[in-house]
């Protein structure tokens, strides 16, 4: 490969139709970031080898795992609005380029969650930050080793950002759809930006309210996760506004009953499911429902547990068991169940409502089903 050149990742591609991509949609959209990220290591390789293992940790995040759901609530958002049957309109191998440009938006918010969170594992590897300061360490460099973590790990998340972009702009749309498609995408990224911020100053100020924490959820998780993705979708099939208005109110409840159910994971979750140790949220100091919901409770003294158990450092198995006791106790659990459960059924009241052919119904019921029901 030429020094300095950047080939676009289409040109090793061979195009791939609908019935082969929906074979296994995951599957699909990973050979395309491996693909995409391949060509950009070659790139990176030319320019500075010693910044490939940089590059290597950011495949390592978008290729190791994840249930693809933002890409995939983008590819049946796309097919509901029919947008397969729509002359003119971007082919299958195009569709699936630019949505999963998604997960690379994915990658950013994850490395920098974590780096925010000072969460040592993720899917049960270490994260970027941490990764980093084992080789500060390991390599004998001077200066912090923390610090040095942290740097890379905002430098790795803003080059997953930037090529998310390049993903995405380089994956053959014509002017027309790519217009549509810029416009959704830029809300997007500005609205998980914003979210990101409410959630880091809402633990500052330590004044979490219930009504607050949902707001975050709504631009930290459901807009990227969900809303935006269908949107997305809808974009790429030139949908009209009925069906645009349909998809975002499903969007906007199932992403924050998406949030909600990693808010209990965070708690209640098996470490050997969530990648992360017992308790994790707790440990870091997440101001969740959960949180806020019981801080808010009347009796002080049965919600001490989680007082006393939120950001500290060495908290112990028997400090996470008090602490989930007490939020069964207390009875938020069981309140943040019947939210999820009357957001759910909001959010499939309103896809009942769009006009969406009943293969792509079928499939984001299962979808909801999917990102609302996760096991513990």
């Amino acid at each position: 490969m030429t020094a300095g050149r950047t080939l676009p990742a289409r040109e090793t591609r061979v195009p791939v139709g609908l019935e082969e991509i929906e074979a296994d949609l995951p599957c699909a959209v990973t050979e395309e970031l491996a693909r995409f990220l391949a060509v950009r290591r070659e790139t990176c390789a030319d320019l500075a080898p010693e910044f490939v293992d940089a590059v290597d940790d950011l495949s390592a995040m978008a290729l190791g795992g994840g249930k693809r759901l933002r890409p995939t609530f983008a590819w049946w958002g796309w097919r509901g609005a029919g947008g397969d049957r729509r002359e003119g309109g971007p082919g299958p191998d195009v569709v699936l380029r630019t949505v999963a440009a998604l997960e690379l938006v994915q990658a950013c918010a994850l490395v920098h969650d974590d780096l925010i969170d000072d969460s040592d594992l993720r899917r049960g590897i270490p994260t970027v930050h941490a990764r980093w300061s084992a080789r500060h360490a390991e390599r004998d460099w001077i200066g912090s080793s923390e610090r040095l973590g942290a740097a890379i790990a905002v430098l790795v998340g803003d080059l997953a950002l930037a090529w998310s972009d390049d993903m995405l702009r380089g994956a053959g749309l014509d002017a027309s759809t790519l217009a549509r498609v810029a416009g959704v995408w830029d809300a997007m990224r500005t609205e998980m930006l914003t979210g990101q911020f409410l959630d880091v100053v809402g633990h500052a100020t330590d004044l979490a309210t219930p009504e607050g924490v949902l707001r975050i959820s709504r631009y930290k998780t459901a807009a990227y996760t969900i809303e935006r993705p269908l949107h997305l979708g809808a974009a790429l099939a030139g949908a009209d506004d009925d069906l645009v208005s349909c998809y975002r109110r499903f969007g906007t409840d199932l992403g924050i009953a998406f949030q909600l159910r990693d808010d209990l994971l965070g708690v209640f979750g098996d470490p050997a499911v969530t990648g992360k140790p017992a308790g994790d949220d707790l440990r870091e100091g997440k101001r969740t429902l959960l949180v806020a919901l019981a801080r808010r409770h009347p009796d002080r003294d049965a919600a001490a547990p989680v007082e006393h158990a939120l950001g500290l450092d060495d908290l112990a198995p028997a400090d996470v068991e008090a602490a989930r006791t007490a939020l069964q106790r207390l009875g938020v659990v069981d309140e943040v169940e019947e939210r999820i459960a009357t957001l759910t059924t909001s959010a499939l009241d309103a896809l009942a409502t769009a006009d969406v052919g009943p293969e792509a119904h079928e499939r984001l019921t299962a979808l909801a089903a999917k990102a609302t029901r996760r096991a513990f």
